[in-house]
């Protein structure tokens, strides 16, 4: 079982990696994360970025290095990670990598209710969530694509290849479903259950 963390935002994970690197301020830390595309993965705004930045500080994970001013921008405080964040983001890393987790996505929520609509209703609204997968593979295989040929390394394009993997697993699920909504036999059973209540 995951042990319970102090800072248990997926936020806070990726700002220690960062300061693995270097040291940096909070505005960095926001620019490096949306320059490598982790915006899309972790979802913050600037204030959650400094109030993880302050909840990491009051862990010990994180210390205040030093306090910069140039002249056209207001004093920024960078931070370092601690010895203790080092153990940290490892330790939090190596459980996230080695132990699947029970995730709960909208979708998954939506299938279990999937009963509800008419058969051909769901068709529809499944093919239309196809059409929109087929799109997000598309531009996850062009992203992948103009990494490659910048020269950017595999293991830095790892979470792009585990989306697309993701992207097509679910478009062939999809893609399966709507063969069996579209089964007469369905569409029978589900008339016979669900045709008076809906």
């Amino acid at each position: 079982m995951e042990r319970r963390r102090r800072v248990p935002n997926p936020l806070a994970l990726a700002v220690l990696a960062w300061l693995m690197w270097e040291p940096m301020h909070p505005y960095e830390l926001g620019r490096r994360l949306k320059q490598t595309g982790q915006d899309k993965l972790i979802r913050y705004t600037r204030s959650s970025l400094y109030m993880v930045i302050e909840q990491l500080a009051r862990a010990g994970f994180v210390a205040a290095q030093e306090t910069v001013r140039d002249t056209a921008r207001p004093e920024r405080t960078v931070y370092a990670i601690t010895d203790e964040g080092r153990h940290e983001v490892l330790d939090w890393l190596r459980s996230l990598l080695a132990q699947p987790r029970q995730e709960h996505p909208h979708f998954a929520v939506a299938l279990s209710l999937l009963s509800l609509l008419p058969p051909d209703e769901a068709v529809e609204v499944l093919r239309r969530r196809s059409a929109a997968l087929a799109g997000r593979i598309e531009e996850t295989r062009t992203t992948i694509d103009e990494a490659r040929a910048d020269g950017v390394g595999w293991i830095f394009l790892v979470e792009e290849q585990y989306a697309l993997a993701l992207l097509e697993a679910e478009r062939r699920f999809v893609t399966e479903l709507i063969e069996s909504l579209k089964q007469p036999d369905y569409a029978k059973s589900w008339q016979e259950t669900m045709g008076g209540r809906a």
